[in-house]
């Protein structure tokens, strides 16, 4: 079976060692393999988060998170992002009487904007982790933003739930389609589960000069999720956790949605594992969990629904 692209390992160069030097550079540590599991449900609604990994070591302080383009994405014509609420007991809820929905400008420089929402009421989960961006501070919001600049006019490409750390991540769209949609989400952080994983923060900070967001975990630490420039190739973020994680939880979480092959934002699982010659690969639904250096979520066939969504991947776990 042919993977995507990004799936295929570099193939190492082999040689005759010279003498050391000390002048000669160290070799990169090797990568921790950490403990991924499985805890995904089947469904029938599109709108429901039931692709569900957990990945947990204690000693990770630092890994890389990148979304690129599903194989399919040359193929795309027509693509399919609205919502579907076939065979869901979910509802999309229209705005209660009276609620109001505010736009705020977090901060903007020459190439991006930081953009927040506000809804008065409704929102399902309490929106009180306060959001700082230098000396401004907002609370309530819903949702936060991240926009980059460009000349036909600002492309959304990063999303943060503050209230329950779930963020979005998507790459710059092929010429020819307006966007791509988003699909899978992903949790860093002590990763705890009331009804459906979260992340509690006590607030978050945006720092433009660097363009990252520090986290203080509500289960004691911090993380900083700093954002690279977007491309059409991918979309990344590096993480950066200080102060320990709680042995019995996560480090970080992937939600994702699966029906069917055709239905779905995500439907394989490829791994790296630990002294392993080249990649694994399972159907997300059936994996049963194991030791990674490197993890793919994404989907070898077009889907009806979120077709361009892009695949994630989860790399370079370190101490």
């Amino acid at each position: 079976m042919n993977l995507p692209v990004l799936l295929l390992s570099a193939v190492l160069a082999t040689g005759v060692a010279g003498p050391a030097s000390a002048d000669a550079p160290k070799a990169k540590p090797a990568p921790l393999a950490v403990e991924v599991g499985n805890k995904s449900v089947p469904t029938f609604c599109a709108e429901d988060d039931n692709v569900h990994l957990t990945f947990a070591h204690p000693e990770v302080r630092r890994f890389r998170v990148e979304a690129r383009p599903p194989a399919v994405i040359g193929s795309i014509v027509v693509d399919s992002k609205d919502p579907d609420f076939t065979d869901c007991t979910i509802e999309d809820a229209p705005p209660e009487p009276g609620a109001e929905v505010n736009r705020i400008v977090l901060h903007e420089d020459e190439r991006f904007i930081l953009v927040g929402w506000k809804k008065t009421k409704g929102f399902w989960r309490k929106a009180e982790v306060p959001m700082r961006v230098g000396g401004r501070s907002e609370i309530h919001l819903e949702l936060v933003q991240l926009h980059l600049k460009r000349p036909n006019g600002s492309y959304e490409f990063l999303v943060l739930y503050p209230s329950d750390g779930y963020w979005r991540l998507r790459p710059l769209p092929p010429a020819r389609l307006p966007e791509v949609a988003y699909g899978t989400s992903f949790l860093v952080g002590p990763v705890e589960e009331n009804e459906r994983p979260f992340v509690a923060f006590t607030d978050v900070t945006y720092d433009p000069a660097t363009r990252s967001f520090r986290m203080r975990f509500a289960k004691g630490g911090e993380g900083v999720l700093k954002v690279e420039d977007p491309g059409e190739k991918a979309a990344a973020v590096e993480v950066v956790l200080t102060g320990p994680i709680p042995s019995n939880l996560p480090f970080a979480t992937l939600r994702s949605m699966y029906i069917t092959d055709a239905n779905a934002d995500s439907a394989q699982v490829a791994w790296k594992a630990p002294g392993a010659k080249g990649w694994s690969l399972e159907p997300v639904m059936s994996f049963k969990g194991g030791k990674a250096t490197e993890f793919w979520l994404g989907r070898a066939v077009p889907s009806r629904h979120n077709t361009s969504a892009p695949d994630t991947q989860l790399m370079h776990f370190g101490r």
